[in-house]
């Protein structure tokens, strides 16, 4: 049976008259009006397409699209979602909705955050907007549990390339929420459980990082302090959560030794860790169906550590 699909009470349409993402919602990260660190320079979103990707710009109101499996299906784990596009755009079909379907064919909701971009000037300080809005989409998964037959307790992360990045840092620059907040959504935890991360984008140090979006992210203050901020790999704790990871040996887009620095992190906390480097398949392959037959591999073995993950 299909479900209505809503956003802020309105029944969503898509440019070409169909609900392309067959999402079960469609929400608002935050209060109409009461976005922060944003002014309003009448900037505009803009939707592409990539190579026949459907690309995202410019994004000036960030939210979540929910899918949820059959509720006789669920398992009550739940992902939240961080497409790439090298912090100046999201590969969302690519990288966001088709995760997000592939994860409901285990029985685990998947959530796609479309969330701002910090090369766009419409945000007072360029960093801040993507790391407050993967933070504000963990409350809010967290929020509607219940209603979503989620387990607030099995809610990870997910991301790619530079949505690996934005992550990976809602893994080391978590909060357990602010129990004096007005808002009952800010008064939740935003620790991810665990992490997936696809061929991420984790370091800032030049010697490693993609420059795309270390230029993108810290546009506005590339000092050394911010730069060891967003080194992730230098922020990991024994209270990162459990990660799994996944990337390709030829990658020429994002050094593969963003991933193996982030490894030797976790390792070196004690942090449940599992990487798989494959031989071929580039960058941002997503699903890798149509890449390589072996790449293509990551999901199951993603899939057996999900198992893992909830039985642990």
């Amino acid at each position: 049976m299909k479900r209505a699909v809503l956003f802020a009470g309105v029944l969503i349409v898509t440019m070409f008259g169909m609900n392309l993402f067959s999402q079960d919602y469609r929400m608002l990260l935050w209060p109409e009006g009461k976005i922060p660190n944003r002014k309003d320079l009448g900037v505009k979103e803009d939707t592409v397409d990539w190579h026949r990707i459907i690309g995202i710009q410019h994004v000036q109101i960030p939210d979540i699209a929910v899918f949820l499996p059959a509720e006789a299906n669920a398992t009550g784990q739940a992902v939240v979602i961080c497409p790439g596009g090298g912090y100046h755009g999201l590969a969302y079909d690519w990288e966001g909705t088709d995760m997000a379907k592939w994860l409901n064919s285990l029985g685990i909701a998947g959530i796609v955050l479309k969330y701002r971009l910090p090369v766009d000037k419409s945000n007072v300080v360029s960093y801040l907007s993507p790391l407050m809005d993967a933070q504000r989409a963990m409350r809010l998964v967290r929020y509607h549990a219940e209603e979503w037959h989620i387990d607030k307790n099995k809610v990870g992360v997910m991301g790619f390339s530079a949505g690996g990045h934005l992550a990976s840092t809602l893994g080391t620059h978590f909060d357990p929420g602010n129990p004096d907040a007005k808002d009952p959504v800010e008064r939740i935890s935003c620790r991810p459980d665990f992490m997936i991360l696809g061929y991420p984008v984790i370091s800032m140090a030049d010697s490693i990082t993609h420059r795309g979006s270390k230029e993108a992210l810290l546009r506005s203050d590339s000092s050394p302090e911010r730069v060891r901020e967003f080194s992730n790999e230098l922020q990991v704790t024994k209270e990162t959560p459990p990660t799994f990871i996944f990337l390709a040996a030829d990658d020429d887009v994002v050094p593969p030794e963003n991933s193996l620095v982030f490894f030797e992190a976790l390792k070196k906390q004690k942090v449940p860790v599992e990487m798989h480097i494959y031989p071929k398949g580039g960058h941002g392959f997503s699903l890798a169906i149509n890449i390589d037959k072996h790449t293509a591999r990551w999901t199951q073995d993603c899939a057996a550590w999900l198992r893992w993950i909830e039985e642990r």
